[in-house]
């Protein structure tokens, strides 16, 4: 039986504890709100699902996706600062934990968690609320959603993705590359929702497919791809989680 590796997305889960509690400090007046939700999380995973290893990553700047598309994630509002000053506690934390959190290499805590789940010979349990690593879903790898609280969450597998979405782990990236996002600024086609989306790629397999198949879609749904293409390529480049970085950790480091 394989051991059980979980990777949490720190941006996402922090950021969801700040806005699910109340704004807090300590004795110190320090923010902490995040951090005590964060931590909660933590302790109920630990307690319950008995990981043997777990490694939380972090956004640590710029990456290559800023470097294709000037105006990735552009749109976003600054974080605040009351979330912003949470962050070093919260590592601070984690280190007394024992837990090992890792940031930058150039890439998004994505792509470090893409990269982490194909290293070990491990079931790996992604936890997260952002639908972008859905496409990291395999038989050895699942995605555990947070849902209300921090006792409630689902576990999102390759039957589950098919119930839930009508199409694959890896489509998801196809389907960016449609439909955009409008949380990471991924501009998509002009025009084209997620219903559309969904059904182009259940009918024609991938953005290749669409494309191949251009000629048979009609009317104003043809027009908005073909004057699109363009950016649905680049947005499909951009939705492209990396999962192929070596990592200078070994599955020891993350016990």
């Amino acid at each position: 039986m394989k051991k059980k590796l979980y990777i949490l997305d720190g941006n996402n889960l922090l950021f969801r504890a700040y806005y699910a509690l109340p704004l807090m400090s300590n004795f110190d007046g320090e923010y902490c709100n995040g951090v005590f939700g964060f931590t909660n999380m933590l302790v109920h995973l630990i307690t319950e699902d008995k990981p043997d290893y777990m490694v939380v990553c972090f956004d640590k700047g710029k990456t290559f996706r800023h470097e294709m598309f000037v105006e990735y994630k552009a749109q976003r509002s600054p974080t605040p600062k009351e979330l912003l000053s949470q962050f070093p506690i919260m590592e601070n934390l984690l280190d007394a934990m024992g837990i090992k959190h890792i940031g930058g290499f150039g890439l998004e805590a994505d792509d470090l968690i893409g990269s982490l789940s194909k290293m070990f010979d491990t079931d790996n349990v992604v936890v997260t609320a952002d639908k972008d690593c859905l496409q990291l879903i395999s038989d050895s790898t699942c995605v555990l959603q947070p849902k209300k609280g921090v006792t409630e969450s689902l576990v999102i597998d390759e039957n589950k993705m098919k119930e839930l979405y009508g199409i694959s782990p890896i489509q998801i990236i196809d389907l960016k590359a449609l439909m955009g996002d409008s949380s990471d600024n991924i501009p998509g086609v002009k025009g084209i929702g997620q219903v559309t989306a969904v059904k182009l790629i259940q009918q024609y397999t991938s953005l290749d497919g669409v494309y191949a198949n251009i000629e048979n879609i009609g009317g104003k749904l043809k027009e908005k791809l073909v004057e699109g293409k363009d950016m649905a390529y680049l947005s499909y480049k951009l939705a492209i989680i990396v999962t192929d970085k070596k990592l200078p950790f070994s599955l020891q480091d993350l016990e």
